[in-house]
């Protein structure tokens, strides 16, 4: 389970370091669309980058569980 967590983890946190440098380059575009916010609001993109992680989190931790429950030797004969 936590091998496929770290995994999991790994390639969330990537996407979100190369999401944020792509959302920061967008901001110049952006800037002229957003009233009475900063385009690089510091705690917009933390709040972004902490979902992100946390759905990303639940997206390996349930199927890893449930896959860790079942039985390697039931598996094997079925296939």
């Amino acid at each position: 389970v936590g091998m496929i967590v770290r995994h999991t983890l790994a390639f969330a946190l990537a996407g979100v370091v190369v999401g944020s440098a792509g959302a920061l380059l967008a901001t110049r575009v952006l800037s002229r669309f957003l009233y009475d916010v900063s385009a690089t609001d510091p705690a917009i993109f933390g709040l972004a980058a902490l979902l992100l992680a946390s759905v990303a989190l639940a997206a390996g931790l349930l199927p890893a569980r449930r896959a860790a429950r079942v039985d390697p030797l039931i598996v094997l004969r079925n296939e």
